[in-house]
């Protein structure tokens, strides 16, 4: 079996892929299948957290890279900035992991959460997506890909 134990934090040309949904990205012990058909063992650092992107190399020397897979998930699309912060602001406080952009909002599917979105006088859409949360607070994050730079928000009000 092929074992994974390192995440690189350079570019590198990949041979192989490795497709995870969310849950398992987050494991640093798992049973694996690339997608090439052959097994693998990931054996990363505690705490490691795979996203999208992210660049492996086994023991062998086989850099793989990691893919977000598509998962059920509930996409709310929402073209008020307020309206959107305030769905965020109550999934967050049942401590859910949230992808965030700019007029949209994805958690894991939930029907108690959509049905806490739809009484906000929002459409929760079911759909199979890849999944990528915000990382937390205090996470340190090893993935390879570069994220835009923050935006400082004005204090004046639109």
């Amino acid at each position: 079996m092929i074992r994974i134990e390192k995440i690189l934090t350079a570019p590198r040309a990949h041979s192989v892929s490795l497709m995870l949904p969310m849950e398992q990205r987050e494991k640093s012990r798992l049973k694996v299948t690339l997608d090439d058909g052959r097994e693998a063992g990931l054996f990363l650092p505690r705490g490691s957290r795979l996203h999208d992107g992210d660049l492996l190399q086994s023991t062998e020397g086989l850099i793989i890279k990691v893919e977000a897979a598509a998962e059920a998930v509930s996409t709310v699309h929402c073209g008020s900035a307020l309206v959107l912060a305030r769905a965020c602001y109550h999934l967050g406080n049942r401590h859910v992991p949230l992808q965030i952009a700019s007029t949209w909002v994805r958690y894991q599917h939930d029907y108690v959460l959509d049905r806490m979105i739809n009484g906000l006088g929002l459409l929760a859409v079911v759909e199979q997506a890849p999944f990528e949360p915000e990382p937390g607070a205090y996470e340190r994050s090893a993935h390879a890909h570069h994220h835009p730079p923050h935006q400082r928000c004005s204090t004046e009000e639109s």
